[in-house]
């Protein structure tokens, strides 16, 4: 016997898991790493081979997001490096392609061949040039922003939040010759106020760390990964990331 359904109600379902995204900044030398952004060479070999062994894949952020769209997004990982540092292509790349994986590569046009000089405690690590930026993409690296010059938007004024977000769209579209979908919160600070800001310029998506209780495409959490992550953290940060539910919908 069939059981009548309320046309007033709804099923209600579970919201999926959101996409499981990785955040690393530099690949190089971790012996002076104040801040622990660092990774050798051999322990991100180590990881993507941790990732693969579980049939996993470093993919980016874009096609992470389009797959899921899809239904598709069944052991894809979102890799994503902040900064642009130089390392990235000499360092990062060549292991990325030993594992057929993709990433996401948020850089900062207004100082393409600078320095991380809002780091106070240093060391001080080149940032990639306009022609290193170029040369990752057409590894088919996805290329996004991560503002002009790495300001914490949630303190920024509102001609300020503006331009970080519009102008570096512009300026990096100009130097990779193609449209900029992703874009990544300095610091990893997000507030209301700054995701719409980043919504209005027109990116499809952003990243940030803990969003809080901010949810949606733009304002996507992500975990980060460094030297210290052998095969148990990464195992322990994969479980307790598949426990956070929260929904794809939102700002």
């Amino acid at each position: 016997m069939s059981v009548p359904v309320d046309s007033r109600t709804r099923a209600v379902r579970s919201p999926a898991p959101v996409p499981w995204v990785v955040m690393y900044h530099s690949v190089g030398d971790c012996s002076d790493d104040p801040y622990r952004i660092t990774v050798t060479p051999d322990r991100l070999d180590r990881q993507l081979g941790w990732l693969r062994r579980r049939g996993l894949r470093g993919v980016s952020v874009a096609e992470l997001l389009a797959a899921r769209a899809r239904g598709e997004d069944q052991g894809l990982v979102g890799l994503t490096f902040d900064d642009g540092y130089a390392d990235f292509v000499d360092a990062a790349l060549p292991v990325l392609r030993r594992h057929d994986c993709g990433a996401t590569l948020f850089v900062l046009p207004g100082r393409l061949g600078g320095e991380n000089t809002w780091d106070p405690l240093g060391p001080r690590k080149p940032l990639l040039t306009a022609d290193g930026v170029r040369r990752a993409a057409a590894q088919g690296v996805e290329i996004g922003s991560h503002g002009l010059t790495h300001l914490d938007l949630t303190r920024a004024d509102d001609v300020t939040l503006k331009t970080e977000t519009v102008e570096s769209k512009l300026a990096l579209a100009e130097v990779t010759g193609a449209p900029v979908a992703g874009f990544c919160y300095p610091y990893g600070t997000v507030d209301r106020r700054a995701a719409d800001a980043v919504r209005e310029a027109g990116y499809g998506y952003a990243c940030a760390i803990d969003p809080g209780p901010l949810t949606g495409p733009h304002a996507l959490p992500r975990v980060h990964l460094g030297q210290r992550d052998t095969a148990l953290r990464l195992l322990l940060k994969y479980k307790l990331h598949r426990l956070r539910r929260r929904p794809v919908e939102g700002v």
